[in-house]
């Protein structure tokens, strides 16, 4: 699990309920990342809530929601290698995640 800090609440869709919306400025756990054919990570999953078929067409969290820490960046390096072995990590830091210090 990766430890992450909620940046963004907003706009949550109305298919997902409160009780399973993360909260700004709480840290959640990112469990799976779930890439595009074209190798964009498009969604996240937490160890914190499930999304089921009740929540359709939405599967998972944007990782743009959450920020990584410094610290537990090579963790999420791993867990992308994990997901996907054919994604540009490289890419992908640079496009879709924020890195805070701490």
């Amino acid at each position: 699990m990766i430890n992450c800090i909620c940046i963004d609440d907003s706009n949550r869709p109305l298919e997902i309920p409160a009780s399973k919306w993360p909260i700004k400025d709480k840290e959640y756990h990112i469990t799976w990342i779930y890439f595009h054919a074209g190798q964009n990570i498009s969604g996240v999953d937490l160890a914190e809530f499930k999304l089921d078929e009740n929540n359709m067409p939405f599967r998972s969290y944007k990782l743009e929601r959450f920020a990584i820490q410094k610290k537990d960046l090579k963790a999420l390096l791993e867990l992308m290698k994990i997901c996907s072995t054919k994604i540009d990590i490289n890419k992908a830091i640079e496009e879709q995640i924020e890195i805070v210090e701490n």
